[in-house]
């Protein structure tokens, strides 16, 4: 198998930056999309959404409905935003200028950065932990030489694949895609014998409240968590690519392996109670207890190539929505830019903090807000888009998109303050303030029925969508008359 490349002349590090991409370099298929999605989410660590999804105390079959339904609809909802980069050959965060204005785009791409930069530090946190439990079960040990090795080697390798950019990472991901596949599914043969189909079926059912929130928990740690840089890959496609293969292979390439891991993980974590337990201290190595010991390397491989790839998109991507805010560098320097923050996030997490999950699920949930705010509107704006986007007003304040659209900024702020009194967020002090409207709309407060739904996540996307094409789509219209 072999990926179109762009022309990048003779140097190995892509020069495209925050630009649009030009029309010689638009030489991608539609299908080329399934590789980066698809590598960077084969990750083992799906299997450990089996768990968390199990935690909000519902029952298997439950849990595999919001757990399937909330992978697909969320790399759905990628693939929709995806169809933006083919028509306009620009970065998502570029892209989303069109509805927010030039200079008003600064709120939504502060929140992008922030999620990508948490995103591929989480990934590389992941990475490094499990290399220290194989490790310690290996006999070479475990303990703080091996996990700064660990964390620094990781990091160098993320680092690297951004830096060299498009050309470098979609060679990569397609051979990752073939190895952490097939290693990925050696896993599941090795361990099948441990389910144990009588204790998942005896899983009690759960509440409907908790079946939203396994849902919404599922959308923000799969699709939502990339739907911010889904234009950055389909920005290679030509802009005559059809519009519903875009669609396809971008959710495809995405939700794929994501579903079959989720099936799985729920039917390993029904099944121990104890395995439970331990993912929440380290996700993947936790998994590693099965397995026999020959095994433990390739496992590890796969394990850390498989989350690297995930992380070398995040960075990748964050450091063109680092330039969207308008910083002054070369894209290979904002990547690395983004790189060391990311080292230095790795190893504060892997040191000093105490516990994983926690700090993981508020994060996921307190950027999980706005970001969906915004989803929402960008989404709205691409259906009611007509024409291609106009390149040059994109980097014009004085163009037709103009420097503020005070419209969609306000909703974005409005749904994400409405989304926030909806959540809740007990897993660090600083987050307790979250769920301030849940008392007085009668859902019971922060420790009633609805506490850990989570609903707030998909009241900022309903919002953002409903509220951009009741007022977003007259300025649509008029943006597209001057065309």
């Amino acid at each position: 198998m072999s990926t179109p490349l762009p022309p990048t002349g003779s140097s190995l590090v892509e020069t495209t930056g925050f630009e649009v991409v030009a029309e010689s370099e638009r030489t991608g298929k539609p299908s080329d999309l399934f590789w980066p999605w698809f590598a960077a989410n084969i990750s083992v660590f799906g299997l450990s959404y089996g768990t968390w999804i199990l935690d909000f105390g519902i029952s298997f079959r439950q849990a595999l409905l919001v757990g399937v339904l909330g992978v697909v609809v969320s790399f759905l909802l990628c693939g929709v935003v995806a169809l933006a980069g083919k028509r306009g050959s620009a970065p998502t965060m570029a892209l989303s200028r069109a509805p927010f204005g030039v200079q008003g785009n600064k709120l939504p791409g502060v929140v992008s950065w922030l999620l990508s930069i948490g995103w591929e530090t989480v990934l590389a946190i992941l990475a490094t932990l499990a290399t220290a439990t194989v490790a310690e079960r290996l006999g070479w040990g475990g303990g703080t030489a091996t996990k700064i090795a660990a964390a620094l080697v990781v990091s160098a390798l993320i680092i690297a694949a951004a830096v060299l950019g498009y050309r470098v990472i979609m060679r990569l991901q397609s051979i990752f895609t073939w190895l952490t596949g097939a290693i990925t599914l050696l896993y599941i043969v090795l361990t099948i014998d441990e389910v144990d189909f009588t204790a998942v079926q005896a899983i009690g059912d759960g509440s409907m409240q908790a079946m939203i929130g396994g849902f919404i928990m599922t959308m923000t740690g799969f699709g939502l968590g990339w739907i911010n840089i889904a234009s950055d890959w389909s920005r290679y496609l030509p802009r005559s690519t059809p519009g519903g293969q875009v669609v396809f292979w971008n959710t495809l390439g995405g939700a794929l392996a994501p579903a079959v891991l989720v099936v799985f993980g729920l039917l390993l974590a029904g099944s121990d109670e104890n395995l439970r337990t331990a993912i929440a201290a380290d996700p993947i190595g936790a998994l590693a207890a099965a397995l026999p010991t020959w095994f433990l390397v390739p496992f590890l491989i796969a394990a850390v190539l498989s989350l690297v790839s995930g992380a070398v998109l995040g960075i990748y991507s964050s450091g063109l929505t680092l330039l969207s805010l308008g910083v002054k560098l070369p894209r290979p320097v904002a990547a690395g830019i983004d790189g060391v923050i990311l080292t230095a996030g790795t190893l504060y997490v892997v040191f000093v903090a105490q516990d994983f999950f926690g700090p993981f699920q508020g994060f996921l949930i307190t950027l999980g807000v706005p970001i969906a705010a915004w989803a929402g509107i960008l989404i709205a704006d691409i259906l009611v888009r007509r024409k291609d986007y106009d390149e040059a007003a994109l980097f014009d304040a004085r163009g037709r998109y103009g420097a503020v659209a005070w419209g969609p900024v306000l909703l974005m702020l409005a749904a994400s303050v409405i989304g926030w009194g909806l959540v809740t967020n007990s897993y660090a002090e600083w987050l307790a303030w979250q769920g301030y409207l849940l008392e007085p709309l009668g859902l019971g407060g922060k420790e009633g029925a609805w506490a850990w739904s989570n609903l707030g996540v998909l009241v900022a996307l309903a919002l953002g969508f409903l509220g951009y094409l009741l007022l977003g789509t007259p300025r649509v219209r008029r943006q597209e008359a001057g065309q």
